[in-house]
């Protein structure tokens, strides 16, 4: 996540969204922050009940709630009571990141002989575009038209494929990268309410381990607040969307046309077949199977293999499907 130097006075953002609450100490806001992760001195959300433990356990100083979830709030964090917590939560957002909700083009790039300078191991073709503030490790290979954007990390032995954008990413040593995928530019997040069109700032990073493969023609979207994260050893096939928040685990194979939505947790050696599609929000457990053009809705418990829209466990789609 981007390093974030602001400060916010909670009475500001009370009042920033026209809510009406008594505080008794004011104090100061320094970022906001997803439920799971959030620190001391940030402003997170609670939006649904299935996020109870995680507001009761939570180190922020102010949640978004609901008020059928106050009792749940630490005495420690300032219950901010809200009709419409999830907008409210992206109106904080804002405040914070409004620079994030859109890309910009930089002109911050490395000229050629900068490039060859700056990274005397790596070896790169026509056109390869690089920012000033990114980082290249020994033995990379990058083919032709590649840029590499703001806050990358490249590690070591890394093979890039022509016609790739790699922006807001950590990429570990032995990565494979094929031609014309896009890895770290922000995600499908938005809302409209009241005729207003709010966008969701995307200030996470793309975190590819060790060994993973890319296939071509992949987009992986940055995170929103947390990481997209690929564990290691993990193989996607060619035209694979990886939504923002998706956490996949190690040694996993997905092929074709494969499409994860948003904050959806994977576990490890979990196969996914073609054009399958994942809803957003859930949890698949490890030595999963999900065969080709399934539609998961619901979470999937380890060792299962699935089939079907909905997803089934495999047996009873053979049964529903058996010609009689």
């Amino acid at each position: 996540m981007n390093s974030n130097l602001k400060k916010i006075k909670l009475s500001y953002i009370i009042k920033f969204l026209n809510l009406k609450l008594n505080i008794k100490k004011d104090q100061v806001i320094k970022n906001v922050s997803s439920i799971d992760s959030a620190k001391k001195g940030e402003i997170t959300l609670c939006g649904s009940i299935k996020f109870l433990r995680l507001l009761e356990q939570t180190k922020a100083n102010a949640c978004i709630i609901n008020k059928k979830f106050l009792k749940s709030v630490p005495a420690y964090c300032f219950p901010i009571i809200s009709e419409n917590p999830q907008i409210d939560f992206i109106k904080v957002s804002n405040l914070f990141y409004k620079e994030y909700v859109l890309d910009k083009i930089s002109k911050k790039n490395l000229k050629p002989n900068q490039i060859k300078s700056k990274f005397k191991k790596i070896s790169f073709g026509n056109n390869f575009i690089c920012e000033n503030n990114s980082t290249i490790g020994k033995n990379v290979n990058i083919g032709h038209n590649v840029t590499i954007k703001e806050n990358c990390v490249i590690h070591d032995n890394v093979n890039i494929g022509s016609n790739v954008i790699i922006s807001n990413s950590v990429i570990h040593k032995n990565v494979n990268i094929c031609d014309g995928s896009i890895i770290g530019k922000k995600g499908f997040g938005f809302k409209f309410f009241k005729g207003e069109l709010l966008r969701i700032p995307h200030i996470g990073k793309v975190i590819i381990h060790e060994g993973a493969e890319i296939g071509s023609n992949c987009n992986i979207d940055r995170g929103s607040l947390s990481d997209t994260i690929i564990g290691k050893y993990t193989f996607l096939d060619n035209q694979v969307h990886i939504a923002h928040n998706v956490k996949i685990g190690d040694y996993c194979m997905f092929a074709a046309q494969v499409g994860v939505s948003g904050s959806t947790v994977i576990g490890n050696y979990v196969s996914i077949g073609g054009q399958a599609g994942i809803s957003g929000h859930l949890r698949i457990g490890n030595n999963v199977k999900i065969g080709g053009k399934t539609g998961v809705i619901k979470n999937i418990d380890d060792n299962k293999t699935v089939m079907g829209y909905p997803a089934m466990e495999f047996r009873d789609f053979i049964k529903k499907n058996m010609i009689k």
